[in-house]
Formats: structure tokens, C-alpha cells, sequence
């Protein structure tokens, strides 16, 4: 079965008023000077794709206070992984926030990070989620179950992990409930590829695979908790299910080495902790990792499990994500998609 690429047009109606939602990586320049001037300093932040729409208006609150009335920034959104490479290959940015874990780790052993990057309170994240399946509204296919995506004739999006850090997360979701927790590798891998037999296409970030589905392309998807709410609060026709057997997300963050203004990073940090901060992140769909922050309350599936239950990043990268060796690059070379680090912005079965 032939491959070919194609260029995805985004989904008009899931853009916010005033706001350009990037598919891949892009930059919004929200700063109203080219340079710092008057005491003004300008911060780049660099992010994954899905969280856009909150760091507009967490920004704009940031601004209000006493630490960042003078500080400017700009912003660039794309797919985890190629952000995180951006930077390690020489982007401007004081503050990088992404879909995980591994994505810092890269920018600690090019000293772009702090080792000790995650030794405060909260282990260096900002906001947790769950992997959720997605469904036309009504839910026509009655598609509720890491097995159901599995069946013949059902066609399911998700992102090409080796560009997506939302990718990652939505295979281990199903992994590690098909695996028992990755004690039974074998039914693991068996499960992952059945699942990518019925992905049709598979887009470069999060953000860009829930427009592909918006725009009319499958019968379902995996992804964040917060993309569904964000497609739902958009008016899209969309369902999910939080699956009993699902993986927490964890979102991390931190202040480059070589931030041109590493005090107004660090306040830009510490004001994302703030319970104010982070019911603004609840509000956009993301579970807030500060106890008591307001904003909407979010269902405690029976079976969640956390990256650590799997053995952690390093092990998980190695068995399941190697681009050389692994069980998604075997899967993957089947198929005929790429595993190289920047492929093509969607890879399509016809």
C-alpha cells in the first residue's frame, strides 16, 4: 500500500476569535517592540502545540501583576518533540513548556536546562491530564474502549510519535492497559499494531490531528483530555470517554541556561503555580497540579497508571520509541511512515 504526504488545511472552526492555533511549529510575536526598551524585557516562550489558547490568556494575567507589567513575550507553538529540537539546534527561548518529560531532558544534556530543573514541589510540571478517546457526537460506532479501536472498519487519528509528544502519551495509554501495566510486552505490542492498521493518517502534533478529525477525517481519536474540551468548547461535535485503564499525563516546564532574563522567567514560573494560573489552566480542559485551584473538577478513572508504573521515560523511549529498533519503529517501517525526527507534516495510507 502506497504512502503520500500531504499538507492538512486547518479546521477554521476551531480557531479562537483573535487567536492563531499553530499545527506545526510556528511563532506568534505578541510583543509590541522588537526589542527591550524602558525597563521592558521581551521572553520567548517555546510550547507544544495544545496549550495555546491558555497561555494567551495566562499571559495577559501575568501582565497585570506587579512582576510582569513590563514584560513582553513571544511564542512559538509546534509538535513537542520539534520544539524541543529547535531549541537544542539554537531557537531563542527563556521559558520551554512541553508535552513531556524526555523533551527537557534533551535540552538538560545540551545544558540549555538545569539539571535539577524538576526539583521543586511539583517535580517540574505545570498541569497533568489523561489520554481520552474522542467520537463524533452521539458517538455513531459505539466506540468506547482501547479494544474497540482495534476492530476491523473503524478508522482512529492519532500523531506520529516520533514528532509528537501527545502521540507518545496516547500509545502508552493503550499499551499499558493491553499490557497490564507492561507486564505482558507481547499482548502490548499486539494491541499497538492492530490499532495502527486502522490510523489513517498521522499528523505531526496533537493540535493538528484533532483538526484533521474536525475536519471530517475518522471515526475517532486519542488524545489529551483537554483537546476534547477544547474541540467541545469550540463547538465542535464531538464526545470522549475517559477510559477505566488510562495514563496521566504530565506536562513539564522550565527556564533555559541562557534566558536573557532568567528573574523574569523564573517570576513568569512561579506565577504559573499560582492557584490563580492554574484554574486559568483547568478552565482550558488541563488538570491543575496545585491542590485547591478552582476551576472545573475532573473524573478519577478506576485504573490510572503513570509513566513511572511503566518503567520510566528512558525504558519506555528504548522498547517502544527507538527510531532504529523499537516496537512503534517496527510497526511504523510496516506501514510505511517515517520515524525519522522531522517527517513530512501528515503521513496518509491510500
Amino acid at each position: 500500500m502506497k504512502l503520500r504526504t500531504r499538507v492538512l488545511a486547518v479546521a477554521a472552526a476551531l480557531l479562537l476569535p483573535g487567536t492563531a492555533l499553530t499545527a506545526c511549529a510556528g511563532t506568534a510575536d505578541n510583543s509590541s517592540s522588537s526589542g527591550d526598551s524602558g525597563g521592558e524585557v521581551t521572553l520567548a516562550l517555546v510550547a507544544y502545540s495544545t496549550p495555546q489558547a491558555a497561555y494567551e490568556q495566562l499571559i495577559a494575567a501575568f501582565q497585570k501583576t506587579d512582576a510582569g507589567k513590563k514584560v513582553k513575550f513571544t511564542q512559538s507553538y509546534g509538535a513537542s518533540g520539534d520544539q524541543s529540537r529547535a531549541v537544542a539546534a539554537g531557537l531563542k527561548a527563556d521559558i520551554v513548556a512541553f508535552s513531556l518529560e524526555p523533551d527537557i531532558t534533551r535540552l538538560v544534556t545540551a545544558k540549555l536546562v538545569d539539571a535539577g530543573w524538576n526539583s521543586d514541589q511539583y517535580k517540574g510540571m505545570i498541569t497533568d491530564s489523561v489520554a481520552v478517546i474522542g467520537t463524533r457526537k452521539g458517538n455513531p460506532k459505539n466506540i468506547k474502549t482501547w479494544d474497540d479501536l482495534a476492530k476491523s472498519g473503524v478508522q482512529v487519528l492519532t500523531p506520529n510519535p516520533f514528532t509528537s509528544g501527545g502521540a507518545k502519551w496516547n500509545i502508552l495509554a493503550g499499551y499499558g492497559a493491553k499490557s497490564k501495566k507492561g507486564t505482558d510486552k507481547a499482548a502490548g505490542a499486539a494491541y499497538l499494531d492492530a490499532l495502527f492498521h486502522n490510523v489513517p493518517v498521522q499528523d505531526n502534533s496533537g493540535r493538528a490531528s484533532l483538526q484533521t478529525f474536525t475536519s471530517g477525517k475518522g471515526d475517532a481519536f486519542i488524545s489529551y483530555e483537554n483537546e476534547a474540551l477544547f474541540a467541545q468548547k469550540n463547538g465542535q461535535a464531538v464526545d470522549y470517554t475517559v477510559p477505566d485503564d488510562t495514563i496521566l499525563i504530565e506536562n513539564p516546564i522550565a527556564v533555559t541556561t541562557n534566558s536573557a532574563h532568567p528573574a523574569e522567567a523564573k517570576a513568569f514560573l512561579d506565577f504559573l503555580h499560582t492557584p490563580a494560573a492554574q484554574k486559568i489552566y483547568a478552565e482550558n480542559g488541563y488538570r491543575p497540579v496545585v491542590k485547591d485551584a478552582g476551576g472545573p473538577s475532573f473524573p478519577n478513572p478506576s485504573g490510572l497508571f503513570t509513566i513511572g508504573d511503566l518503567g520510566g521515560w528512558s525504558k519506555v523511549n528504548k522498547e517502544l520509541f527507538d527510531p532504529g529498533q523499537s516496537v512503534m519503529a517496527t510497526i511504523e517501517q510496516k506501514l510505511g511512515v517515517s520515524t525519522s525526527a522531522a517527517p513530512s507534516p501528515a503521513a496518509s495510507k491510500s
